[in-house]
């Protein structure tokens, strides 16, 4: 049989339940009236709180939860010009007063100027890694807003907050790469295998290549490399025998990326006549100091074997064994 000391401690540990449970009923009404109480704001400032904005934009205020804006409002730690609605428009005192109207918000998007909206926005997302070019981006150089391809409030799509599906978005102006996307052979974008920002960033990127420079500042890429190379590995190297033209200049140099008429988006239909577009004789510099290497007097051209050089070349785009790119 337990001694008192025993029976005692038994009688503790039963109370122990009972006590938590009247302790949390009887928090309950507190912590319920603390849920409902705003952010406190500083006086004179001309913030207000989201809650009075509410009252007049319901259709914005009741699905704002699902909003990634939100967790400003959710987090409680961030300062007035930071939180909520006034975190994008500026403080709604002047608006509240006035019972509404456009000239009476600090910053209504409709109004304002491409540079004026783009500062806005990074004053948050300045610290992200992939708008660091976006000031100099064509998209910016060419006076494309962030409201241009981003629905802060009627978003349709799951991510990014797009005003439409991110292949349409992108087509409404480059209607010349929707063509390419219909071609016969392509990177499947319109069937959503993939999207435009798995190759493209639309804030703008690094130029680390010359072949980068060239092209559009736009690219997407991993420590310097091409975005082509996220999918075709087995292109990555490096390689003991490269071929300069996938190294320097770029997988464009024989490929259309986007769509083409011909078998693996190459520029030309028959393959021996890319490969022609360098191996012609006409340049006396090289990978070899001897300039670029052209065809045998064996390799007859009219004979159709020899028409498709990767039928021998097959390590067409670099090797570790052959510096002809031989198997």
């Amino acid at each position: 049989m337990p001694g008192a000391a025993g029976w005692r401690s038994a009688a503790i540990r039963m109370l122990q339940p009972i006590r938590m449970r009247t302790l949390t009923l009887w928090l309950l009404p507190a912590w319920a009236a603390l849920a409902q109480v705003p952010p406190a704001t500083p006086t004179g400032s001309g913030y207000v709180g989201s809650n009075a904005c509410k009252t007049c934009h319901a259709d914005i205020w009741q699905p704002f939860f699902k909003n990634p804006h939100y967790k400003s409002i959710a987090s409680g730690k961030e300062s007035p010009e930071h939180t909520g609605c006034e975190g994008c428009h500026g403080p709604a005192q002047a608006h509240v007063t006035a019972g509404g109207g456009k000239n009476t918000i600090p910053r209504t998007f409709s109004l304002m100027s491409p540079e004026r909206i783009l500062n806005t926005c990074l004053d948050c997302h300045a610290k992200d890694l992939s708008r660091a070019n976006i000031r100099r981006s064509e998209h910016t150089l060419n006076d494309v807003a962030c409201t241009s391809c981003h629905s802060i409030h009627h978003s349709p799509t799951p991510k990014f907050l797009l005003a439409k599906q991110q292949n349409e978005m992108c087509y409404t102006c480059h209607t010349d790469v929707r063509g390419q996307f219909a071609m016969p052979h392509k990177h499947r974008v319109n069937e959503g295998f993939m999207q435009c920002s798995d190759c493209h960033n639309p804030h703008g990127s690094f130029d680390p290549t010359w072949s980068m420079g060239q092209r559009p500042r736009m690219m997407q890429q991993a420590n310097t490399e091409t975005p082509c190379l996220k999918c075709h590995i087995d292109k990555r190297g490096p390689f003991v025998f490269e071929h300069a033209p996938v190294r320097v200049e770029g997988c464009e140099t024989c490929h259309f990326p986007h769509g083409s008429t011909n078998d693996r988006l190459l520029k030309r239909p028959v393959v021996f006549t890319v490969c022609l577009e360098c191996h012609n004789g006409a340049d006396d510099l090289g990978t070899r100091n001897n300039g670029v290497p052209l065809q045998t007097s064996r390799h007859n051209l009219f004979d159709p074997k020899f028409q498709k050089c990767t039928t021998c070349h097959v390590m067409i785009h670099g090797s570790n064994s052959d510096p002809y790119f031989l198997r």
